[in-house]
């Protein structure tokens, strides 16, 4: 199971006045601990720009990621999820809320649910999206083994 991480850089730009401005940039990464993660954002990030500095590196727990390469959708968005499982095992009947959170790539709100909606269409249990929020994130670098590099 991925562990995924917020890995917040800042790094300075030449505006074209002249002037520089200081940008603040978030990826998600998927590491195995926050060294990993620094490392992975150094690794490739250094590729793109020459100085930068990793100013955070948070956990975020997801359930699952969804990126659709094919189509379109450079806007990450967060989706909360719930079903209710239902357990019988001790005589008594109980039901537990379940959340997830995953991360789908869209153009808008509407397509991100369209989109979760497509990829959960398996999903025998009935499940109910009660948030869709917009995420600072600009690329998402899933675990890549050094043999699937080469």
């Amino acid at each position: 199971m991925p562990n995924w991480s917020l890995v917040k850089i800042k790094y300075t730009q030449e505006q074209e006045n002249g002037s520089f401005k200081v940008i603040t940039e978030t990826y998600l990464i998927d590491c195995v601990s926050f060294t990993d993660a620094e490392a992975r954002a150094f690794k490739v990030l250094s590729e793109v720009l020459k100085e930068f500095t990793v100013v955070s590196i948070t956990k975020m727990k997801l359930s699952d990621v969804f990126h659709f390469e094919d189509e379109s959708g450079e806007k990450w968005y967060k989706v909360k999820t719930f079903y209710v499982s239902i357990d019988d095992s001790r005589g008594a009947v109980k039901e537990k809320k379940i959340i997830s959170y995953m991360l789908v790539n869209a153009d808008s709100i509407k397509q991100a649910i369209e989109r979760i909606e497509k990829s959960l269409a398996t999903m025998l249990i009935p499940y109910e999206i009660t948030d869709v929020i917009l995420t600072p994130i600009l690329e998402v670098y899933p675990y890549v083994s050094e043999e699937q590099e080469e």
